[in-house]
């Protein structure tokens, strides 16, 4: 490829950081190649003064990045993938998902258990709103946006907030992070902690580039968190988690008018995918896909029936 390959990103430190992580991995794995970034704005970051879920939750920070390859100002889009919605777009393919991070939240400013009755925490999430409800009710939930420094400059007197440990991990953070909430109690966003990586579902070329960077077990494993996702589908605007854990996939939604919660295990009946191993064959793969959606249907009817 004479030109260079275009990575089209959100301009947010985390977000650029990433995706000069694919950029640097590509090259390693392509050398010779070419790389840049292309900086797109996107609903998410320009309306910063309203909650996420009221302006369309899930897509506000990709639409704009993705329209940046259909028409043609880069070659790939790289997203963080919980912020992908579980629908593909329309002429686009995910070709790389990335080495997952880890996938878990954090809590900066007091640990659980050290916050004291009616301590406020902030998080513009309703995911992890309702988790951290459902363990303790008694805390003053606030809304939280803007970007890594901007909510970290927001921590409430006697409080804490709510962040990703991949977001603190890849801007070197972590020494921020006074407890790190467990997986499979505080189950994270589907595919939290990896990045994606789109190109045009035509573009065989920079497909067959990009599977130098594709880990097949983060792939699989969120291909079942996203099949999760998808039974409830793309209209659902209650708080979702899904994660799978070595065979396990770990699930949780709630409603939270109505004060119901469920979470939920389920056993994927393959091998350890977070230790490498992808299920035998396509068979297995698809069992997985299945079991994540027989679960996700059963989940919304159980919060449904309250």
């Amino acid at each position: 490829m004479s030109r260079a390959l275009r990575i089209a990103t959100r301009s947010s430190a985390q977000a650029s950081t990433q995706a000069r992580r694919v950029a640097d991995a590509l090259t390693d794995a392509h050398p010779g190649l070419r790389v840049e970034l292309v900086f797109v704005d996107t609903t998410g970051d320009r309306r910063q003064d309203v909650p996420l879920h009221t302006i369309g939750g899930q897509g506000v920070f990709v639409k704009e990045v993705q329209r940046a390859v259909l028409d043609g100002r880069a070659d790939l889009a790289a997203h963080s993938a919980k912020d992908l919605p579980s629908i593909p777009a329309d002429d686009l393919v995910i070709a790389a998902f990335c080495e997952r991070r880890s996938p878990a939240d954090a809590l900066v400013g007091a640990a659980l258990a050290d916050l004291a009755p009616g301590a406020p925490v902030a998080t513009g999430s309703v995911r992890r709103r309702a988790q951290l409800a459902s363990a303790r009710p008694d805390l003053d939930f606030r809304e939280l946006r803007g970007n890594i420094a901007t909510r970290l400059s927001k921590l409430p007197e006697g409080g804490a907030i709510v962040m990703a440990v991949a977001a603190m991990e890849i801007l070197g953070l972590t020494d921020r992070i006074a407890e790190v909430l467990a997986p499979d109690r505080f189950v994270p966003a589907v595919g939290q902690g990896c990045v994606a990586v789109e190109c045009a579902a035509d573009d065989a070329a920079t497909v067959e580039l990009l599977a130098a960077v594709d880990h097949a077990p983060t792939r699989t494993a969120v291909e079942v968190e996203r099949a999760f996702l998808a039974t409830l589908g793309s209209g659902c605007s209650l708080p979702v988690g899904a994660h799978v854990h070595g065979a396990t996939l770990h699930a949780f939604l709630a409603d939270p008018e109505r004060g119901r919660w469920v979470r939920r295990t389920a056993s994927l009946a393959v091998d350890d995918l977070a230790g490498g191993s992808r299920p035998d064959g396509a068979g297995a793969h698809a069992a997985a896909l299945a079991v994540a959606a027989d679960m996700a249907a059963t989940m919304r009817d159980e919060v449904a029936a309250g």
